[in-house]
């Protein structure tokens, strides 16, 4: 495919999935109709097609139409590319610019500049504060893909260099001390012996470094309550040698723990939601809630344009049953560790104060926020403490 026809193929698929398909499907879809496409032509296309996500807003209004022509041209503007450069007619690439859309001219709002939802700039603003304008900026750019080394099997030098040799190039990330930012290869990672050895596994700095904050109890059991595939419980085994137990309220996203902690050497068990009580207490109970996953709409643009206020007060009532209900899978003197990948104060600050208010016999050791600014996801930790 010629550059030109990689756009246009990206602007189909656009228009697919501002009809209400989601992304990943309709490139699926089109990667399987499309046997001419090789692997460099579907890459391309799938990162023209999240940029223009990412860049939703500023993109339409650049380009003059929320179509997927119209984030084309306004992508290919925010590059600094002129699209008559790109929309030739020829071949397969889209057709000419009509002089509408050649004299359209746009000067962004700061909003639309930084491509935040319009319904919750407000809400935004507070909870960031000072950091809105930069973190908002980060959140418009492509994720970094990052290791986590398994400290039970590796040390983070030892895993760089044996990376290195199988043609993966990483550098040392600051938000952890196993953190690793591939900087080169990272498609070949899955393929690599240090990962289908269980010296590496896919996980964001700052996952990792919320799973450091984690006070880990001298023994007895830790239950990570919304599991979903794994990563913190793997994380926490790594310098946990107690029992861990791994739930979620959809089974199907557990499907892969156990292959997982066998090639990570982890001791983690599965329990079915009807299990869980007769299983309590617990010594520590992680709470990696659903959320609106705004501190990671790099890598999950979707979610920020279907999110909705409506959807946002559900995932907190969500949230505060869940803090409910595993205070009383606590054991006395444990502990919980509230998690989100949110960077709003209604599921984070405002979750936590909310349930101190009404359990007296609970305190906060301690709350941080990570920042998308510091080169991770946003991540937000409350650990909670039970006095009985």
């Amino acid at each position: 495919m010629t550059p030109d026809a990689r756009y246009a193929a990206a602007a189909d698929i656009l228009d697919s999935y501002l009809a209400g398909d989601p992304a990943e499907r309709v490139l699926t879809n089109w990667a399987r109709r499309s046997r001419f496409a090789g692997s460099r032509d579907r890459a391309a296309v799938r990162d023209h097609v999240f940029d223009a996500i990412r860049q939703r807003r500023s993109a339409a209004a650049l380009g003059g139409a929320e179509t997927g022509r119209g984030l084309v041209i306004g992508l290919l503007r925010l590059a600094g590319t002129d699209p008559d450069s790109v929309l030739t007619g020829q071949g397969y690439a889209l057709a000419p610019m009509s002089e509408a859309e050649r004299s359209h001219l746009a000067t962004l709002t700061e909003t639309e500049r930084l491509d935040c939802p319009e319904w919750l700039e407000e809400d935004l603003r507070a909870s960031l504060g000072a950091d809105f304008e930069q973190a908002l900026s980060a959140l418009r750019s492509r994720a970094g893909v990052f290791l986590r080394v398994n400290a039970a099997r590796s040390d983070r030098e030892s895993a760089r260099a044996a990376l290195r040799e199988e043609g993966i190039d990483c550098e040392p990330h600051p938000l952890s001390p196993t953190a690793l930012r591939v900087t080169d290869g990272a498609r070949r990672v899955h393929l690599s012996r240090s990962y289908q050895e269980g010296l590496v596994e896919l996980q964001d700095a700052a996952s990792q470094a919320v799973s450091d904050l984690i006070p880990l109890p001298d023994d007895g059991r830790i239950l990570d309550y919304c599991s979903g595939g794994g990563g913190k419980s793997l994380a926490l085994a790594a310098r946990f040698s107690g029992q861990i137990l791994a739930h979620d309220a959809s089974p199907e996203r557990m499907r892969d723990i156990p292959a997982r902690a066998a090639r990570a050497g982890a001791r983690i068990q599965t329990v079915a939601s009807a299990d869980v009580e007769g299983r309590a207490p617990f010594d520590l109970v992680v709470a990696d809630v659903p959320c609106s996953g705004s501190g990671a709409w790099r890598r999950q643009p979707e979610a920020k344009w279907r999110l909705d206020r409506a959807g946002l007060e559900q995932l907190c009532e969500t949230q505060a049953g869940i803090l409910r209900h595993v205070a009383d899978l606590a054991a006395p003197g444990g502990a919980i560790a509230y998690l989100t990948c949110s960077i709003l104060r209604a599921e984070n600050e405002d979750q936590i104060a909310a349930f101190l208010t009404g359990n007296n016999d609970w305190t906060c050791e301690r709350m941080d926020r990570l920042s998308p600014v510091s080169g991770g996801d946003g991540f937000f930790i409350a650990v909670l403490r039970n006095g009985d």
